[in-house]
């Protein structure tokens, strides 16, 4: 995503007044008329060479992510306290994915997760029509956000 240089000094701003990343996402939807998905965001983020002051979130998010899984279809643990979102990572991709894995809602909830060759985050849960509560998916993704770090990607 390519933004002139005031929106980058916007985005700038809101980096060094604390703002986390989804609130940065929600921000500049609201304030700049650009929809982008979180990981759009990270990497914005990341090209803009800024780093984010919510350095707690990983470490929060770390205690529900479990280990990563010893195949493709190897089901991620529950979540070790009631309430948590945990995910794992498949050691081997589902095909056509760059990087997939598995999450557990804090209802007990799954689905299958991944990323594609274009980078777009999927989502497949486990029951039809399901869809994870608007906490969930912020834990889901910071809990996804700090995983993938870890991983380098």
């Amino acid at each position: 995503m390519n933004l002139d240089d005031e929106q980058r000094k916007k985005v700038a701003e809101w980096i060094t007044q604390g703002l986390k990343l989804s609130e940065i996402q929600n921000r500049l939807g609201s304030e700049l008329g650009l929809q982008l998905t979180y990981m759009d965001v990270r990497l914005l983020v990341d090209d803009l060479k800024l780093t984010p002051k919510d350095i707690d979130r990983p470490k929060l998010a770390s205690s529900a992510i479990q280990a990563p899984t010893t195949t493709a279809t190897a089901a991620p643990k529950a979540a070790s306290k009631p309430g948590a979102v945990s995910i794992s990572v498949d050691q081997i991709a589902r095909p056509g994915a760059v990087v997939s894995g598995k999450v557990t809602f804090s209802d007990g909830n799954t689905a299958d997760w991944y990323f594609d060759q274009a980078g777009r985050l999927g989502l497949l849960p486990q029951q039809t029509g399901y869809r994870p509560s608007a906490p969930d998916l912020q834990q889901f993704q910071a809990a996804l956000d700090g995983e993938l770090s870890k991983m380098g990607f």
